[in-house]
């Protein structure tokens, strides 16, 4: 077998709306297409013994053991690869079910897809599950347990933390999108203006000064100590030679720790001698430049969590400790304690492994022990010095029994030091009475505390700690406006004609086109921006207060939406264009990709369909939202069925555009009052106008906004640029279009007819990765609009030689006209020259155009040269 391409989908995509994290492989069988899994001697039962664990997959059959039955009856290996790398996910921990394999069309070939938790891990998964299928094939041996590890470290090595996975979790119960910002813990909540920002337990909220503060040991002790809070008494040092008159002053025992260090690093508790504060002083120095010498305060370590400024989790913390057997060594025994499936490395589990490092051995050898020692049964022994859970500790919760005393001493320490999340260790026997009298004392106060002791604790109850996280940060859901546009023709200018309604309402907007990136009237990004990408850079951006966003077929194809939900999604119609890339081999598949915008708007949204489109209208049937229905024919029978049940839509009448609920008329604009119309003259955008005003209206921008706005959209090489873009000459005229398809030229072909023309001349070209058929077709409807016609060619050909993109058209021209002079082979900015230059008088010259700057450019070049002329 053959992986001949993987796209990573990362959003609602061409298999499902809601599994947004999928693999695609492209997978080629080979021989084995003409061999499925009854005719290979052994597959079946090699596969029971290697996974067994298969039998819990239904499959299609909807009951265990679904899937081996399908083995055992006969299935193709794309589908038993699927499978695989669903179940080596499974073994690994990763809870993944969703699963599709389907023919491309080509035989042979199938797509592959699979859901997955990780990228890296997804990938390897898949690729692991074919190797272990052709093994299977072969009757070679396979080592599962090696690519289930692999799969593990891979996963753990992408995946987010406790703490900001639990913030995540809580986030998408309440709708709240989600973008992962790096591969660390940075992570946006929320879309544009309405975004918050997030890094592990440090939010968009978390002051530089308060997080200072608490970084910086000495500083928070002096505040707290101002403030009349009770903390060690202690002092800070920089060089060893101070060590022993910084130990004289406090006075034994002491805790030796740096500065500025985190999750108990480099620190040392209940040091009761030189040697060992020596040693102490050093481990410290690696850590931080100076270092903090502390009275020991007797007692038991706590760790209260508050969120703005409010307790809401407290817990005891135990140090890692083991308890003999009478027959174990201790590093069996910390073996032994490790495989707690509750303890990984790091951060990764609710607790973290055991280790024996330097620390464990000086803390087993004040006792008399070694790694190697047998402890007696019953003896409890401690491992490490401090009780953190990132050293192994455990934890138990206590948060209903702190002393409400202790309640309003923690909330003043949170506020005196300004953490909105904030962590305070305390050293004390008891928090169920006040600090003052137990002789407790405040350690430390931390910016970013971890979650996982609250969350999961070893015992007691478990505190769902990110709710009032996200409480903080959110009274909404972090949502901002999306309108989603799409169709294979006219999605760049309705695209353009929403955002600029949107942005004439007083709302900061961001678009994408296959022009470029718009914040409001700036282009920040040029090149077609049609895909998720583009999106979640406009998605991305704090200024943005709503989104129009062009959405074409090839991002779905390749990558999934870049965004969960949109308000309103726009779909302009469906023609045949792109078949035979990717799958989509038929216009039902096309349609079909088209449909997801429409799919994944919210329930009280609006999907805004073509009702003179046969695909479009039929989407309706499966959407589960509001719909609006478009039409240039105001007795469409599709709209008056709609209208009838109350629907709202939005039809052409008589030169007016007109906005129908129900029974209720009310007009938008006269159509000649819409210059994007050309005076009415322009079929398709009125269209284009039409559900543009739906889309604008459904997103609740008034009426009369909409008027004045369609009213001052002039087209232009700036505000639509290659979309009907005019230039006049003294005795002749240019137009320069977009136009890539038979559909699209076919409706410009209608308007460029109402032009009163001595003589209509096509400069046009196929588009070389598009199927024979579709070349063809271009050329039959040039050869129905145009009198003469220029085949150029693009710069990039897509795979064809000129030779055959000229031979294609021209089959197509001579199809339906034979006798229409041609002109062949000329680079796209030569044929504009050509063109130009052989104008006849009163000629009017369509240049379809696929670099549009550069066209335009050498339209106006030529423009200037002739004035030029005319004025010497």
């Amino acid at each position: 077998m053959i992986i001949k391409e993987i796209k990573v989908l990362r959003g609602p995509n061409f298999w499902s709306v809601r599994h947004h994290k999928l693999m695609q492989f492209l997978l080629d069988l080979g021989e084995l297409e003409f061999r499925p899994t009854n005719q290979i001697p052994g597959f079946y039962d090699r596969l029971q013994t290697l996974l067994p664990s298969l039998y819990t997959h239904e499959c299609s059959e909807g009951h265990p053991g679904g899937f081996f039955s399908r083995v055992q009856d006969g299935t193709w290996m794309g589908h038993v690869v699927e499978h695989i790398a669903l179940e080596l996910q499974s073994l690994a921990g990763i809870e993944v079910g969703f699963g599709r394999t389907r023919s491309t069309g080509t035989e042979g070939e199938y797509h592959v897809v699979f859901a997955y938790a990780e990228e890296a891990e997804g990938e390897y998964a898949g690729r692991a599950a074919v190797e272990l299928a052709e093994a299977l094939v072969r009757g070679e041996s396979y080592d599962v347990k090696a690519a289930v590890n692999r799969i593990k470290d891979l996963w753990f090595a992408q995946k987010p933390g406790p703490s900001t996975a639990s913030i995540l979790s809580e986030a998408a119960k309440r709708n709240i999108p989600c973008i992962r910002l790096d591969n660390g813990s940075l992570v946006q909540l929320g879309y544009g203006a309405q975004q918050k920002r997030i890094e592990a337990t440090l939010s968009c909220r978390t002051g530089t000064i308060a997080s200072d503060l608490a970084g910086d040991k000495q500083r928070t002790k002096e505040l707290l100590t101002a403030a009349n809070i009770p903390v060690p008494r202690g002092c800070v040092i920089s060089d060893v030679e101070n060590l022993r008159n910084a130990i004289g002053e406090v006075g034994f025992p002491v805790v030796i720790k740096p500065l500025d260090g985190n999750h108990g690093k480099g620190a040392t508790i209940n040091i009761t001698a030189w040697e060992e504060a020596h040693i102490a002083f050093e481990r410290a120095k690696k850590i931080s430049k100076e270092i903090v010498i502390e009275k020991f305060i007797e007692g038991n370590d706590y760790r209260i969590l508050l969120v703005n400024y409010k307790i809401e989790a407290a817990a005891l913390r135990t140090p890692a400790c083991i308890t003999g057997d009478g027959q174990h060594t201790i590093t069996e025994l910390v073996h032994m304690l490790n495989q707690d499936p509750r303890r990984g490395l790091s951060h990764e589990n609710m607790l973290t492994a055991v280790t024996i490092d330097e620390i464990t051995l000086e803390t087993l050898s004040k006792h008399g022990y070694t790694p190697d020692s047998v402890l007696p049964k019953g003896l409890h022994c401690v491992l490490k010095p401090t009780a953190n859970i990132s050293t192994g500790g455990t934890a138990t919760d206590i948060t209903d029994d702190i002393h409400p005393s202790n309640r309003l001493l923690f909330e003043r320490v949170a506020k005196l030091i300004g953490l909105d999340i904030c962590g305070i260790d305390v050293m004390a026997h008891s928090l169920s009475e006040p600090l003052a009298q137990s002789g407790g004392a405040i350690i430390e106060v931390n910016a970013a505390p971890g979650l996982r002791m609250h969350l999961e604790p070893t015992s007691g109850s478990p505190r769902n700690v990110a709710a009032p996280i996200v409480d903080m940060l959110f009274n909404s859901d972090g949502r901002i406006p999306i309108i989603a546009v799409t169709g294979t023709n006219g999605k760049t200018t309705t695209t353009r004609l929403i955002a600029h309604i949107v942005q004439q309402s007083g709302v900061f907007t961001g678009y994408t086109t296959t022009d470029g990136i718009y914040l409001n009237e700036e282009l920040i990004v040029t090149g077609d921006c049609s895909g998720p990408q583009s999106a979640q850079l406009v998605l991305r951006e704090p200024s943005v207060e709503f989104a129009v966003l062009e959405t074409a077929r090839g991002g779905l194809l390749r990558s999934g939406l870049g965004f969960d939900q949109c308000d309103v999604a726009v779909i302009t119609n469906v023609a045949e264009d792109h078949l035979g890339r990717d799958g989509i081999d038929n216009i039902e598949k096309l349609a079909k990709v088209k449909s997801i915008i429409a799919e994944v708007v919210k329930p009280s949204g609006f999907a805004v369909l073509n009702a003179d489109d046969d695909l479009v209208y039929g989407m309706r049937e499966r959407l589960n939202c509001n719909i609006a229905l478009f039409s240039l024919y105001s007795d469409n029978v599709r709209i008056e069925d709609h209208c009838q049940k109350g629907g709202l839509a939005a039809v052409y009448e008589n030169g007016y555009l007109l906005l129908r609920i129900g029974q209720q008329l009310m007009p938008i604009e006269e159509a000649q009052h819409v210059p994007i119309t050309f005076g009415g003259k322009c079929e398709f955008n009125i269209a284009n106008v039409l559900s543009a005003c739906l889309a604008a209206y459904t997103s609740g921008i008034k009426l009369s906004t909409i008027r004045q706005s369609i009213r001052s959209f002039v087209p232009s090489s700036e505000t639509t640029p290659g979309r009907i873009n005019m230039f006049s000459f003294e005795d002749f005229t240019v137009m320069l279009d977009y136009a890539h398809n038979a559909h699209g030229l076919r409706a410009l072909g209608k308007f460029i007819k109402t032009f009163d023309a001595s003589t209509r001349i096509g400069v046009i070209t196929g588009v070389g990765d598009r199927r024979d058929q579709d070349i063809m077709a271009i050329g039959e409807e040039a050869a129905r609009v145009f009198d003469e016609i220029i085949i150029r060619h693009d710069e990039d050909l897509r795979g064809r030689t000129v030779e055959e993109v000229e031979t294609l058209i021209t089959k197509g021209i001579v199809r339906v006209n034979p006798d229409i002079p041609i002109t062949y082979s000329l680079p796209e900015c030569e044929s504009v020259h050509y063109a130009i230059e052989h104008a006849r008088p009163e000629a009017l010259i369509v240049i379809l155009t696929d670099n549009i700057k550069a066209v335009t450019d050498c339209v106006r070049e030529h423009q200037r040269n002739r004035r030029r002329a005319w004025v010497l």
